[in-house]
């Protein structure tokens, strides 16, 4: 679902356009009054783009039939987007200055936000008189499209991670799920050993040179690429040493399985040469396709840095949030995704189980459909405890140039792999970042 995440560079090549349009509000995101509902449009159209049928476009047309309940005379027009059309679309309209060409409402992934927002000021309105509460979503998830204190997007899919484990291959070895729960990567990898020594099998894969591990790491501490006002941090950030450390130690105890591609990545997991796996809940829509699996694997929170001032058990990696635009319609997108997305237990109970949407929103968590147990799961309830796990994800600087920085630490892990000094390259990923934000 999110592969794309850690393949597509964003490309924005424009320098920062005049901040022209106004938002929503004229203070923080989320801190204005909301708009009075007499001065809410009762009929429209709101043409929305995002991409994946299954999930994104169907969630939305579910949106759609919960707010029509009270707007019957609403629609919306839903033009299926890929991610790097939206992209694309976004950096030619705000070069053409083309604004009619915008959707009333659009799709970002998270970590891309804050630099469309920087670069292309005109193309987005805040939140600021939405009635959104944003005290309602995690502080972590919510950072991602906040920019200049104000809230740009209205969170929706979730990425927080788990540590999904096959309880079978766990059992051989003399281990429960309870073993790998609240423990720190020692832990972790001195139990992996022994996993490995009586089953033959790791308990980790990823692709050769990803840095998605390595990021999990850094935000489950509170860490980031960049400092709070957005500047390079790389060489000499103590929580990110500590991250490739650990990730170094993981490959050198032979725990973790390297692969060439995400579809190789993906058959580790399916077709049992490992153990486990570590990424976004998202994952578990991809380890469910086992079907000779159901009842095998359990989910628990991911281990924590050793000696680490703030670091937890708990981080994120991909997820998306939507983005209004300054259109006329702004203000009737804004209701309508204040009263579905950030508003409706009912939305959420529909497209969890029929599109794996797992929520953000935090009131969602106490949903009956939530709380079901997940017979591929051992019986567990799964989705409650997962957004449990996304309120204790540690708020982070995600900064404007994220993939920039990804890239810059990505082309440094092989060599630390390979036995070289951590900080000598980190200090020339610096320098490569440092050029690229410039």
């Amino acid at each position: 679902m999110y592969n794309l995440n850690r393949r597509l560079l964003l490309g924005l090549g424009l320098s920062a356009a005049a901040v022209g349009l106004a938002g929503c509000g004229d203070d923080g995101g989320g801190t204005d009054e909301p708009v009075a509902s007499e001065d809410i449009p009762k009929s429209g159209t709101i043409t929305v783009w995002c991409w994946d049928p299954a999930f994104n476009l169907y969630s939305m047309k579910e949106a759609e039939k919960v707010y029509q309940k009270t707007s019957p005379d609403v629609k919306l027009n839903i033009v299926e987007t890929p991610w790097d059309d939206v992209q694309t679309k976004l950096t030619t309209i705000a070069q053409s200055k083309a604004f009619d060409q915008l959707p009333d409402i659009f799709l970002c992934q998270n970590n891309a936000f804050q630099k469309n927002v920087e670069n292309y000021p005109d193309l987005f309105a805040d939140f600021g008189s939405s009635g959104i509460k944003y005290d309602e979503f995690p502080e972590g998830v919510v950072g991602y499209s906040k920019f200049d204190d104000k809230n740009w997007g209205c969170p929706f899919d979730n990425g927080t991670a788990v540590n999904a484990l096959r309880t079978d291959i766990l059992e051989q070895a003399g281990f429960t799920v309870e073993d790998f729960t609240d423990i720190t990567w020692t832990d972790f990898i001195a139990k992996g050993k022994e996993v490995l020594g009586k089953t033959g099998k790791g308990l980790m894969s990823g692709e050769v040179g990803s840095p998605d591990i390595l990021s999990i790491m850094l935000q489950s501490a509170g860490g980031s690429f960049f400092t709070e006002d957005g500047k390079a941090n790389l060489k000499d950030n103590e929580k990110l040493i500590k991250s490739l450390e650990a990730y170094r130690d993981i490959v050198a105890a032979k725990i973790f399985t390297q692969v060439n591609s995400w579809d190789e990545y993906i058959a580790t997991f399916i077709n049992s040469k490992v153990g486990g796996v570590i990424n976004g809940v998202w994952i578990l829509g991809s380890v469910q396709t086992a079907k000779d699996q159901s009842g095998k694997w359990a989910v628990t929170n991911i281990p924590k840095l050793d000696g680490v001032d703030g670091a937890t058990n708990y981080s994120a990696n991909g997820g998306s949030s939507w983005a209004i635009t300054p259109k006329d319609n702004k203000v009737l997108a804004a209701d309508f995704l204040a009263k579905t997305f950030a508003g409706s237990k009912e939305l959420y109970e529909t497209i969890l189980p029929k599109a794996g949407a797992l929520a953000n929103w935090i009131p969602a968590a106490d949903s009956a459909v939530y709380k079901e147990p997940q017979e591929y799961f051992g019986g567990d309830a799964i989705y409650s405890k997962v957004v449990d796990y996304a309120q204790k994800v540690p708020a982070m600087a995600p900064g404007a140039y994220y993939y920039e920085a990804r890239d810059a630490v990505a082309a440094a892990i092989p060599k630390i792999i390979a036995g070289g000094d951590i900080k000598a390259a980190l200090e020339e990923a610096h320098k490569t970042l440092e050029f690229a934000m410039n």
